[in-house]
């Protein structure tokens, strides 16, 4: 029994350093955008800082910080992004409503006139999301509806991926791909025409631009082990 005690606690040990040791130096290709402590990969929206007061870091995750005018305070990647695979969870109160941004630019007042958004919500008590299926969590807001998906609901934690390889984007929620389209393309196009971004002139024009996490103001939303590969 000795034996078999020592052989265990010996595996044990093993396994928590290869545990230690894949955190620390995460697979290949992957940049870990917010590991539970530092903002290093973030600023404000047209800011050059991190925006203390509007995002916090709090038991692991990063955390919006309610009030503030709706847009003014979205979380932006210092860094841009063509090809890439984004993998991140989130959760928020009671009726949230979020998302996350991507080929952001600054050269509009807000974020989301310049860039398509994977919709995060409150399916069930945020009434946007009963306007339209498109409007709902994991659609190209406004735009697509999403399929086949699994949501938990508000205070419970989902997982999120968005993965952009040339033109060909893709959603995905809980381990489901809910939205797939072509970026660009001629029903996106028509899609846009459509909707209330039609009259958005910059919306969807950059094939490349930072990740934005969206502040809507008023309600608490959180993110962690967000993460990204390119290519």
């Amino acid at each position: 029994m000795a034996s078999i005690r020592i052989v265990l606690l010996t595996f044990g040990l093993s396994a928590g350093l290869l545990t230690s040791a894949f955190e620390s130096h995460p697979d290949k290709g992957w940049t870990v955008l917010f590991n539970g402590h530092s903002t290093d990969a973030f600023r404000g929206y047209k800011q050059e800082a991190f925006p203390t007061g509007h995002w916090k870091v709090e038991a692991d995750t990063l955390t919006t910080v309610p009030g503030g005018h709706y847009g003014a305070w979205d979380l932006l990647s210092k860094k841009e992004f063509t090809d890439f695979d984004l993998r991140f969870d989130w959760r928020m109160t009671e009726g949230g409503n979020s998302g996350v941004l991507y080929c952001v630019q600054e050269n509009a007042r807000y974020a989301w006139e310049t860039s398509p958004e994977m919709q995060l919500i409150d399916d069930e008590n945020n009434p946007d999301s009963k306007l339209s299926p498109k409007r709902s969590a994991g659609a190209l807001y406004d735009l697509i509806a999403p399929t086949n998906k699994t949501i938990h609901p508000a205070g419970e934690w989902n997982t999120g991926r968005l993965v952009v390889h040339g033109r060909t984007v893709e959603h995905w929620l809980n381990e489901k791909k809910v939205v797939k389209y072509q970026y660009g393309g001629s029903e996106i196009k028509a899609l846009i025409a459509a909707s209330k971004f039609k009259d958005v002139p910059l919306f969807m024009q950059a094939n490349s631009g930072h990740i934005a996490f969206q502040h809507h103001g008023a309600e608490i939303v959180s993110f962690r082990n967000i993460r990204i590969r390119r290519g």
